[in-house]
């Protein structure tokens, strides 16, 4: 694979590189703009997802499910879990049927929390938004759907 004319790496300059890039910036964008509305809740992204994926549970979560539906080790969760404990969004209970299970439960606060994090979320996606039209979306949704379909 010596010969120049085999790599697939497109040149600089190019279109669909300097699309990679514009995605890469605009993701950590929009990640750090979700981020800084939520701080003055005491809330991040991740908290958040975790008290999304509890909700959408309907039922107390072991934290192993929790850990899958986050995309992160269980580690990761535990200590996730332990400050929002300490916060009193959420709530560890013993698996009745498992002792070595333990799952996790929203708090009313953490409700409230959900409720405005939520708000908040959508408040900001919308401002993000205002001045790209629908079709335009619509648009750029089929590109990165494209774009996902080749990792």
């Amino acid at each position: 694979m010596n010969d120049r004319s085999e790599l697939t790496v497109p040149a600089a300059g190019d279109a669909r590189s300097a699309m990679l890039g514009t995605l890469v910036s605009v993701a950590e964008m929009v990640a750090n703009h979700f981020e800084r509305v939520l701080e003055p809740m005491g809330l991040s992204m991740a908290k958040l997802k975790v008290l999304r994926h509890i909700d959408e549970a309907g039922s107390p979560l072991p934290l192993g499910q929790l850990a899958d539906r986050s995309a992160c080790v269980r580690s990761n969760v535990t200590q996730l879990v332990d400050r929002m404990e300490s916060y009193g969004l959420v709530q560890r209970i013993a698996d009745p049927d498992d002792r070595r299970c333990t799952r996790a439960a929203l708090t009313a606060a953490g409700r409230d929390y959900l409720q405005r994090g939520n708000a908040a979320v959508a408040e900001a996606e919308q401002s993000l938004l205002a001045h790209i039209s629908v079709e335009r979306a619509e648009r750029i949704a089929e590109a990165l759907r494209t774009l996902q379909g080749t990792a």
